[in-house]
């Protein structure tokens, strides 16, 4: 009986402490897992929706988001890229002139102003250019980008129409490679030969906010005759492949504005590169990015540009080293390949397994 009676008592209080006390919820506010993202992050879910961001957002994100909640800002650029551009594309390109530019860009090894010791030789041969190709063709790279140093051409001169024959040359060969090319400022007679001889999508950097060219690049043009040149492309059928650097003293401002400016242009890819500071140049001493901040740079230039190629160039082996796969999946879904203009990069080999090891994050099978 006092086993019974002690079951009883035990069994009465517990009834008791239900009705007076207020349910636990298990689920309740610390189980919810919006509360923890921050309230800019979970505003710019929005994009996910084919809500374009607003300028006064991402500037926002720019200037709030840090530390742990970068992850979750990097976890969101991923979600936008998977769904709106979610192929993975690489490309190779050739310096095909190097050096003796008389542009004055502050960033630039080939700027003839700056004493950097690069190595300059003029325009190539054909032939060299060919077997550049089929080097990269051999390895599965689809994408060639044929670059020379200098402002540009007013006029088709005879290294203009060297160019021109290594184009036809390179299309013969290999029909299905697509033909990207960066050659700087042209007029409207240099563009309409270009569309006329297989160029498939032309590279013109903006390379910060338009608003800030001269006083962070180059006082030897302007922006408006590079954004006359990107739209010139367009009018001939051209795509453009139009981006910038980050970690040339520019503000958070200033790379949004970038953004905004390349999303107003609609291009179609934008390579984004991470300033590494070449001795004798005016930017020499420049701190490098952190990791931080071109996690978030590259998140942001994603839910900008939801649905564009988005392309790690410059900096990815050099400066960024061992985060360059988080960087990956903060909103990229490009990289170059196998060099650069004046500084070497990875073998394309081992880009091609890298770039394999990030489908782990791609999807949820």
């Amino acid at each position: 009986m006092r086993n019974d009676y002690f079951l009883f008592s035990v069994l009465t209080a517990i009834l008791y402490l239900q009705i007076k006390q207020p349910s636990i919820d298990l689920q309740e506010p610390h189980m919810n897992q919006d509360d923890h993202i921050h309230p800019l992050i979970r505003k710019a879910y929005s994009v996910l929706d084919g809500q374009p961001i607003s300028r006064a957002d991402a500037l926002a994100i720019a200037e709030t988001i840090r530390g742990a909640d970068l992850l979750d800002l990097v976890s969101l650029a991923n979600k936008v890229r998977l769904k709106f551009a979610p192929a993975l594309h690489s490309c190779s390109i050739i310096n095909a002139k190097s050096g003796k530019c008389r542009e004055n860009c502050r960033f630039c090894a080939q700027s003839a102003a700056y004493g950097t010791g690069i190595g300059t030789y003029p325009i190539l041969a054909p032939e060299a250019v060919l077997e550049a190709a089929a080097r990269v063709y051999e390895e599965g790279v689809r994408t060639f980008g044929y670059v020379t140093s200098g402002r540009g051409w007013n006029k088709p001169d005879r290294d203009f129409r060297i160019i021109l024959d290594t184009l036809d040359l390179l299309h013969g060969k290999y029909p299905d490679l697509q033909l990207c090319v960066s050659l700087g400022i042209l007029s409207e007679e240099c563009v309409k030969l270009l569309a006329e001889h297989h160029v498939r999508r032309y590279n013109m950097n903006l390379q910060t906010s338009p608003a800030r060219y001269a006083d962070l690049i180059a006082t030897t043009h302007t922006i408006g005759q590079k954004i006359d040149t990107i739209r010139l492309m367009k009018k001939y059928g051209i795509r453009n492949c139009t981006g910038g650097i980050f970690g040339l003293g520019e503000t958070w401002a200033d790379r949004v504005d970038m953004a905004f400016a390349i999303r107003e242009l609609d291009v179609e890819g934008t390579p984004l590169n991470i300033l590494l500071p070449i001795p004798g140049t005016p930017l020499e001493h420049q701190n490098p990015m952190s990791p931080a901040d071109a996690a978030k740079a590259f998140a942001i230039f994603r839910l900008v540009n939801p649905t564009k190629m988005l392309k790690f160039c410059a900096g990815r082996e050099t400066v960024m080293k061992d985060f360059q796969g988080l960087l990956m999946l903060s909103g990229l879904n490009s990289l170059m390949t196998g060099g650069y203009l004046t500084t070497r990069g990875r073998d394309i080999a081992q880009d091609r397994a890298f770039a394999a090891s990030l489908d782990g994050f791609g999807s949820k099978d």
